[in-house]
């Protein structure tokens, strides 16, 4: 297997100023628990985030919106045909749109409703590796949110599944994989601080989401997405003091965020 690239800085702050400048409109139909936090890393990075959850509003909402994020973490049925309708809207309209699995495999409804969405074309999918395993090879098990597998041992699934679907793979870990399953990009830095804080994964799937509408190479702006959460995470945890003070100096970060720093 070829080795991973690693990002190029200055594609990156290319795709960070982009991204700023075009304020993408981000429909996010995200999970009860970090619906706040969410919008704040969005509105760190110049975004506008919204929340529009009801099946007739979301199917009008996404095909307005730059970009669709749909986050199955606290999925019920209701929400499941809001969803559905909103992607349906989405992909009819043009509008890329995003998915971020959360304990696909764990749970039968949420694995079944996730692979029906697979056939509507997400622009890309972002999960940990025990997610992207179960969504690529339709295996069951699992223990919810936390993963069973390292990154790079989803790496091929991954690739196998950015094929199938036309996709990019996003398999986020202590390295972060990026793929179209022909390049792979692989993503350093970041702090173990963010996984102890709710809502840092979910947020990069929205931020994801907003990248991936950009013009051009949609992996290198995927990829720079990544890149720019983990840059962020690291210069919070350098100066925060715990989980409690690394929220706001995290979102501080993304605020700052330029090219200097990425580096």
């Amino acid at each position: 297997m070829k080795q991973p690239d690693l990002p190029d800085t200055a594609l990156v702050a290319q795709s960070l100023s982009l991204f700023r400048q075009r304020a993408p409109l981000i429909h996010c139909m995200t999970n009860d628990v970090v619906q706040s936090f969410t919008a704040n890393v969005l509105l760190a990075l110049h975004a506008s985030p919204a929340m529009v959850i009801d099946a007739d509003e979301a199917a009008q909402f996404s095909a307005i919106a730059d970009a669709l994020l749909i986050n199955v973490g606290t999925l019920t049925s209701t929400r499941a045909k809001a969803m559905q309708a909103a992607v349906e809207s989405a992909s009819a309209s043009a509008t890329p749109w995003t998915l971020d699995p959360v304990a696909v495999g764990a749970l039968d409804m949420r694995s079944a409703f996730c692979q029906r969405l697979l056939t509507l074309k997400p622009a890309a999918i972002r999960g940990n590796a025990s997610e992207i395993l179960a969504l690529s090879l339709q295996q069951v098990g699992g223990r919810g949110v936390d993963t069973q597998h390292q990154a790079e041992e989803a790496l091929a699934a991954a690739q196998h599944l950015a094929q199938r679907c036309q996709s990019i793979i996003v398999i986020t870990g202590e390295v972060d994989y990026v793929t179209d399953g022909e390049r792979t990009f692989a993503v350093h830095g970041g702090s173990p601080l963010m996984t102890r804080v709710v809502g840092t994964g979910c947020a990069l799937s929205a931020v994801v989401a907003g990248f991936a509408a950009l013009p051009g190479d949609r992996l290198q702006h995927v990829a720079s997405a990544c890149c720019v959460m983990a840059c962020a995470g690291s210069q919070a945890a350098s100066e925060a003091h715990g989980p409690g003070s690394f929220i706001p100096a995290f979102l501080d970060a993304l605020w700052n965020l330029n090219e200097e720093k990425l580096k």
